[in-house]
This record gives structure tokens, sequence and C-alpha cells, in this order.
């Protein structure tokens, strides 16, 4: 991980308005946020490569100059959130009735060795995680950063600057409400 000092400067300098800074910070992280496309990817069956998911999530960050990130833990979030959006868009395009998305054409050893998300489970889950989101915020980020981007929860507690066991909790306050806004 690139130490906070350089880039905390390049997050407030990002939020002054400098679209320079912006692609600055972006590629003090590129090698973090790559490692955390493939780390999702492996868990999410997408038809997109790490490097697609995250420069489709560079465009979207660049392209929206009202998101403020007052501290790495926000930006990665942010970055969790939109990296979300991305693969949660290409599997439902995937799977869409008129692109004939009811097949999906796998070799034999990446069916059993990646679990199968179907678009409905994925949009679900992003529904949940949006409703979460506006009860609990961060909560929702810290699902962004353990499911979407699979971090542990070590990795979690070393970017929030807060302790394992209270990242754990929150974790399984955020399953709890998770888990009963799929059963509805």
């Amino acid at each position: 991980m690139v130490s906070d000092p350089i880039i905390q400067p390049l997050i407030d300098a990002a939020n002054g308005g400098s679209c320079t800074a912006r692609q600055r910070l972006f590629e003090a992280l590129y090698g973090e946020l790559h490692r955390l496309a493939r780390r999702q990817l492996a868990q999410i069956r997408a038809p997109m490569s790490a490097t697609t998911l995250l420069h489709e999530t560079y465009l979207n960050l660049s392209a929206r100059s009202d998101v403020v990130f007052p501290d790495r833990a926000r930006f990665m979030a942010y970055a969790a959130r939109a990296m979300r959006g991305v693969v949660i868009d290409c599997v439902r395009q995937h799977y869409a009735q008129k692109r004939g998305g009811n097949f999906e054409f796998t070799s034999i050893d990446a069916a059993d060795s990646v679990p199968s998300w179907t678009g409905n489970e994925l949009s679900d889950i992003s529904d949940a995680l949006d409703a979460l989101a506006t009860v609990e915020p961060e909560l929702a980020e810290l699902v962004d950063l353990k499911f979407f981007c699979g971090l542990s929860v070590d990795e979690i507690a070393g970017i929030r600057r807060m302790s394992s066991r209270t990242v754990h909790r929150d974790w399984e306050k955020a399953r709890i409400y998770l888990y009963g806004a799929m059963k509805e």
C-alpha cells in the first residue's frame, strides 16, 4: 500500500478541484485498485478483465466533480462502489434476454472454481446494499470493501484505522441487515 503522507495531499488537491491531482491519485493507487479488481472478478463471474473494470471505474470517478474524498478509506469505498456499479451493469447486460444471456459458455475447469452469480442475484444484492447505504452508510462501505473488492477484515481495519474486532462486528451487522433485506 502506498503510504498516506503521499496519498492525503493528492486527496486534498483532488477535493479542491484539481483534475491533475485526481489523475495522480488514481495512478498512485493503480496497483492496489487493480489487485482489488482482480479479486472482485475472481468472486463474481463477469465478462470483463480487471483492467477493463479498473479503467471503467476511473472514467466514472473522473466524470464526477461533485464527489469529495476526505480520506483514503472514503476514496477506496467510493472506488469499490463504482466497481460494483460497473460489474452489475456488465452482468445485467450480459444476461439480458435480448442478447441471449440465458446461455453462458465456460470451460469445465472454470465452472467448478468460481461461484456463479446471475444478473438477478447481483441486482438484488446491489439493491439491498443501496438500501443499507441510506440507513448505515459506513456499513455499506464496509460491504463494498469486503464483498465487492475482496479485502480482508485486517486490510479494511488498516484502511479505516480501526480495530479488526470492530470491523468484524460491523461486518456481522451488515450481513444481518442484508440477509433480512434479501429475504424480503
